[in-house]
């Protein structure tokens, strides 16, 4: 990272992409904790204006955790729609349409007081959630798709620096001193306005991904023009030949259905690898940290008005360790900080358990606590919070990539429904012993990866994909041949459209 020069125009694509959504991934994980207290209340009052009664405490935390884990529905939507939507309209222009879903929902949570319907709040998180969903996937492939192999790890980290930076950013804003009281809480919802307005002004001047408009697009001229601006420089056919070897290696550029990729036993073990990864991703623990991190800390022991000085620090310390781990990634690789990660995390959940247990026996326990849970933060930040993300992009090739990233989303927003649903019946059931099941999720996730991942720093996806062939079962001969069984062309046929291309003029002489 400190050696290769970043270009102006990719260090704006990424750091506008991301802004307006990871970013706005993050804030909305952790913009819902300081208001919950007013947010009840107005369910309260609003079911008690319509129906003439409170609403009893069951329905009300039934509500409230609808309104926290619906944000996962949404997402998995997103997943689902965003093949077809990164197919047509190619990465960078869904990345500017998804911005309707965060102008409309961020317009149906902030008005939702002032209207007296808590529908609507409910209704915007769902619709946040698919704006979360289409953007944690087309964003990804985006990264991946523009940067050169050598920062691809780095650039890749972005998406998990501004999740960071927008769970920071919604604890910042819901302190009592800004938006964190009772008549202002809309406003913490009517800010996610800002990020997609920046991101429709700025992104439209950036290029397309020039991998979609080679390969998928066949517009060779436009990817140039493309990877000289990400590239800063004017000759880029080693980068465009690069591409187009890929795509003789492949056969032909149609994208792969979910099940095709399901059957293509050459990408077998990455399938099975990008699923436990993005599984642990959710599963470990950190979505209910984000979620219910008052809680948390009131458990151990914090006086309710320094909750939200000390949530802070948790935003602060991931943002830093995402930060660190974008900086490290290419010297120390991704397996590394992955499996390194998982590790740290299940050694503090054991001893954040065993604090949470005995502290009211030791007074200074509950500072234990809390340095358990901020070494939790730093411990997924530096590998688990963004690695998968890289490792979905790195593992597939251009026509297999949309059906990856939905696989990858599905069980992404799947898995985190579930913990935003069950840890609060989980926390009940279990007390203090309840992080001993994130710790178990963790172990297990760095055993398989210590057994399975293999780096793929700096490597391009032929030479992943010898790594994995052994595993596969299958030849190097035989993983070229079959990522799109019964749905090949020649290799004679492929070479010849490109050649025709060069024909007619879409690229320099040279080139292929």
């Amino acid at each position: 990272m400190f050696t290769y020069n970043w270009s102006g125009s990719l260090i704006v694509a990424s750091l506008t992409g991301a802004f307006g959504s990871s970013f706005l991934y993050g804030y909305n994980l952790s913009v819902v904790n300081a208001p919950a207290a007013y947010i009840k209340k107005f369910y309260n009052e609003t079911w008690e204006r319509r129906y003439g009664f409170s609403v009893d405490e069951s329905t009300l935390t039934l509500l409230w955790s609808i309104t926290v884990s619906i944000f996962a529905i949404g997402g998995l939507v997103g997943a689902i729609i965003v093949t077809p939507i990164v197919k047509f309209f190619g990465r960078k222009r869904t990345l500017l349409l998804n911005n309707l879903f965060a102008v409309t929902a961020a317009l149906l949570m902030s008005l939702s007081l002032l209207a007296g319907s808590f529908e609507m709040l409910i209704l915007g998180r769902i619709i946040m959630g698919v704006d979360a969903g289409i953007s944690l996937s087309a964003l990804p492939m985006y990264l991946s798709e523009i940067s050169p192999k050598e920062i691809r790890g780095s650039l890749g980290q972005v998406t998990a620096i501004f999740i960071c930076i927008g769970v920071f950013t919604g604890q910042v804003l819901g302190l009592p001193e800004i938006f964190g009281q009772e008549p202002r809480w809309p406003y913490l919802f009517g800010a996610i306005i800002v990020p997609s307005l920046i991101q429709v002004v700025i992104l439209p001047f950036l290029p397309e991904s020039p991998r979609y408009l080679l390969l998928e697009k066949h517009n060779t001229s436009k990817a140039e023009k493309a990877f000289q601006t990400f590239l800063g420089k004017d000759d880029v056919s080693h980068e465009v030949e690069e591409v187009l070897a890929e795509s003789r290696v492949q056969r032909n550029t149609k994208l792969v259905s979910i099940l095709q990729l399901l059957r293509t036993h050459a990408v077998r073990w990455q399938v099975i690898t990008v699923v436990v990864t993005m599984g642990c991703y959710q599963l470990c623990g950190l979505n209910a940290i984000w979620y219910y991190t008052n809680n948390i800390f009131s458990e151990a022991g914090i006086n309710h008005e320094t909750i939200p000085y000390v949530t802070l620090s948790t935003g602060a310390v991931e943002t830093v360790a995402a930060v660190f781990s974008g900086l490290v990634i290419e010297r120390l690789g991704r397996r590394p900080l992955l499996i390194g990660g998982f590790g740290l995390m299940v050694v503090f959940f054991a001893v954040l358990t065993v604090s949470l247990t005995l502290q009211k026996t030791v007074h200074w326990l509950p500072y234990l606590s809390i340095f358990c849970i901020l070494a939790i933060i730093a411990s997924f930040c530096i590998g688990p919070g963004g690695i998968p993300f890289v490792l979905t992009g790195e593992f597939f090739q251009q026509s297999q990539r949309p059906a990856a990233f939905m696989i990858a989303g599905t069980v992404n927003w799947l898995s985190n429904f579930a913990v935003g649903l069950l840890f609060p019946f989980i926390q009940a059931g279990l007390q203090t012993y309840c992080f001993l099941v994130f710790a178990a999720i963790c172990l297990a996730g760095a055993t398989y990866l210590f057994f399975v991942l293999p780096e793929t720093k700096n490597k391009t996806f032929h030479e992943i994909s010898q790594a994995f062939a052994k595993r596969n079962k299958v030849s190097l001969e035989m993983q070229e041949m079959n990522h799109y069984p019964g749905e090949r062309k020649s290799s004679a046929e492929q070479e010849s459209n490109f050649t025709s291309s060069v024909n007619n003029g879409e690229t320099k002489k040279g080139i292929v």
